[in-house]
């Protein structure tokens, strides 16, 4: 029952990509008394998951920054005003660019950008004040494949389809785990009730994946897939429509002779002793989506963060394309935003650059480098060196491979500075942190999750709460950080610049400042107004609490393509080039010592990444940081479930608790990621919360995919033995 003077407003939760509509009821105080699901959202329909019901917590938490930190002469961080922090923090990058050149300075964005207006609207520009090309994201982490893929085929690395799971027949989930992440590139509130109704209307859902996680437990059918093989499985499927004369693709698609010849070594035979998928389950499922009224393939992060990550993606792509379900109705199909970040250019069309990173020589795709090279092209000394670090929302000492040696690394920078809400592994180390609002003190339209939502609808949300006196917004810190850098230029450039250089870069200044300076609802409103579906913040704020529903997904193609020719090339080279390396590690084997395990990430719905963990509400109950393995492989070994385990990569070594569980295959162990908070001793933003180690104390940064440059964090060998 409503307390007494309470009242009930709407929001949109920020924290993963459902976007989930949310009913808040507001106390008289103006504090936020309880949040459920909004029935009324014409996509989450009512769900809502544990992280959101957390966000009350996350707005009162007493570890979050609400003032800016400044490091003194004696080493601490210590709280300054706006001002100081904003000329401190524009000292420090502008001195290190100065003496060593723009691209000493590394940009590196987290995921909670894309979850934010303001941050898509600001960044962008206070990326071009900033000048340099050393940029990185966690985009190079754990998707970068899917994006290289986009852009192969389709023309633009945001053209990614997502399966219409509202109305089709069989749902194929390939490192997939929606009942955990709510989705990931694949916007898909309510997948359980979805999952249901799937199953309600006669329809079936296939889980490949070296765990049950929690989808494969609700799945029709789990089959186990050895960490790295599931390349090898993809394409022996896509052979197998080829051999049994299955593939009808479109009229608008190229390539298909080239494609079978490539093809072709990929016997299912050959995938059953690669992967231990039986070949006759690999011939089946072939045809089964094949005979399907409608059908729908998708891979995520469990094929994208391992050695053949790009070659998965594209298989999965060429699966629905030649079984005739790409933009079918309960295949796989594009959608239609209110907001076309795509169709307006908003978003550039990716493609991989001539800027390489310093030491290895790995290329850059979509103005990026891989986030893999960063420790090296910090620590190596010599030229080009990078010596100074701006973090924005993103913690990669935590989430990027070897991050024991990045966290020596970033010690040893000549600056750091930070736009964080907590104090973790990676910001500790800043001279000048920047904290913005919270999400319920933003006003919100997700620019990004409506391009991959199962259903096309538009939601702007404003802010609950006022934010903090004094606080500043996420587009407040790009715009005057922005602005300070600029000026800390033209006070440094000073009278050695002639008149008319002055004048230049005082109007280009004054262009920056107008679009810092213009809020994220004004550019919301002027794109909404210009996108052609007569929209405008009014109208969708009049809509009522849901926003506007604008339908079901619709056939797109080929309109929707970004290709010169308007048509799909199935034959990419970027893809067809590697299939000889596969080839070549499968005639080889692989390669691994006699007590080798494999070992693969998993992620839990209370947890979001490396952040959330010193939230009670999230933290309560069973641990969830222990390592996985069979019982078959502890045994053998001398241990049992419950003991204290050393793992041992070639990258590092952890001690951590290990359970004994036939969720997963033998030969595979899985260890939690976005774990180990307490590094040197220092309390960190959850260390006191959770017990648990970093995974990627064991992952090695010189691995990476061949092709994007994305991380490889699947499959990697280690070895256990009792503390």
């Amino acid at each position: 029952m409503t307390a007494p003077g309470a009242d009930t407003r709407h929001a949109a939760c920020t924290l993963c990509e459902a976007m989930c509509g949310l009913e808040v009821t507001m106390a008289p105080d103006g504090t936020v008394a309880g949040i459920r699901g909004h029935e009324g959202d014409p996509l989450s329909r009512g769900h809502v998951c544990p992280k959101a019901l957390a966000l009350p917590d996350l707005q009162d938490d007493p570890d979050r920054l609400r003032r800016p930190l400044v490091r003194g002469t004696d080493g601490e961080l210590r709280e300054s005003t706006w001002d100081e922090a904003f000329a401190r923090a524009a000292e420090l990058l502008v001195g290190v660019q100065e003496r060593h050149g723009d691209d000493a300075l590394a940009v590196y964005l987290g995921n909670p950008n894309v979850h934010s207006l303001g941050a898509l609207t600001h960044h962008p520009t206070l990326l071009r004040l900033l000048r340099t090309r050393s940029r990185y994201s966690a985009t190079s982490v754990d998707q970068l494949p899917h994006h290289v893929v986009a852009w192969a085929l389709y023309g633009h690395q945001f053209l990614l389809p997502v399966p219409d799971i509202d109305r089709t027949d069989l749902l194929v989930l390939v490192g997939h785990n929606p009942m955990a992440s709510n989705g990931s590139l694949w916007t898909v509130p309510d997948f359980p009730q979805r999952r249901r109704e799937l199953a309600s209307r006669g329809g079936r859902l296939v889980v490949l994946d070296p765990r049950r996680t929690e989808t494969a437990k609700v799945a029709d059918e789990h089959l186990f897939v050895r960490p790295g093989s599931d390349a090898a499985v993809l394409l022996a499927m896509v052979r197998e429509l080829f051999v049994a004369d299955l593939a009808t693709p479109p009229s608008w698609v190229e390539g298909i002779d080239a494609v079978r010849a490539a093809v072709e070594p990929f016997t299912p035979e050959l995938a059953e002793r690669f992967s231990g998928v039986p070949a006759d389950d690999v011939r089946r499922l072939a045809h089964e989506l094949a005979a399907a009224p409608s059908a729908a393939v998708h891979g995520r992060m469990g094929v994208s963060t391992q050695a053949y990550g790009t070659v998965c993606q594209w298989a999965c792509q060429a699966l629905n394309v030649l079984t005739g379900n790409l933009d079918r109705p309960g295949g796989t199909m594009f959608t239609s935003p209110a907001v076309d970040l795509v169709g307006r250019g908003l978003i550039g069309p990716g493609g991989f650059s001539r800027r390489r990173s310093r030491v290895r020589g790995l290329r850059g795709f979509g103005g990026e480098l891989p986030v893999s090279t960063l420790t090296e092209d910090m620590a190596t000394p010599g030229p080009g060196r990078i010596r100074a670090l701006l973090t924005i929302a993103g913690n990669p000492v935590s989430s990027t491979p070897g991050g024991h040696r990045l966290d020596e690394a970033v010690r040893d920078l000549d600056a750091m500075v930070a736009v964080d809400l907590y104090l973790n592994e990676t910001t500790r180390h800043a001279d000048v942190v920047l904290p913005p609002t919270g999400p319920l003190e933003r006003d919100h339209y997700d620019l990004v999750f409506h391009v991959l939502a199962v259903r096309d609808t538009a939601r702007f949300t404003p802010a609950l709460l006022p934010k903090d006196p004094g606080g500043r917004h996420d587009w407040e810190i790009a715009r005057d950080l922005g602005l300070a850098v600029v000026r800390e230029r033209e006070r440094r450039a000073g009278a050695s610049l002639g008149t008319t250089l002055r004048r230049r870069l005082t109007r280009r200044s004054l262009e920056a400042e107008a679009r810092l300076r213009t809020s994220p609802t004004r550019q919301l409103d002027l794109l909404l107004r210009t996108g052609g579906a007569g929209l405008s913040l009014r109208k969708l704020t009049g809509a009522g609490p849901g926003g506007l529903d604008l339908g079901p997904l619709r056939p797109r193609l080929p309109g929707r393509l970004h290709t010169p020719d308007r048509r799909v090339h199935l034959d990419a080279d970027v893809v067809l080039d590697d299939l000889p390396r596969l080839v070549a590690a499968l005639e080889a084997g692989p390669g691994l010592g006699p007590d080798d395990l494999l070992l693969v990430g998993r992620r839990h719905q209370r947890d979001n990444n490396s952040w959330l963990h010193n939230q009670p509400r999230l933290t309560r109950g069973r641990p969830r940081h222990a390592l996985l393995a069979h019982p078959d492989d502890l045994a053998v070994r001398g241990l049992r479930g419950g003991d204290r385990v050393r793992v041992r990569s070639a990258a590092g070594e952890v001690e951590v608790d290990v359970e004994a569980t036939e969720d997963v295959a033998r030969g595979v162990v899985c260890l939690p990621h976005g774990y180990g908070h307490a590094r040197d001793g220092v309390r960190l933003t959850g260390a006191t919360a959770l017990p648990g180690v970093c995974v990627n104390d064991l992952t090695d940064p010189s691995v990476v995919e061949a092709v994007s440059g994305n991380a490889v964090l699947n499959g990697v060998p280690v070895t256990l033995e009792p503390c």
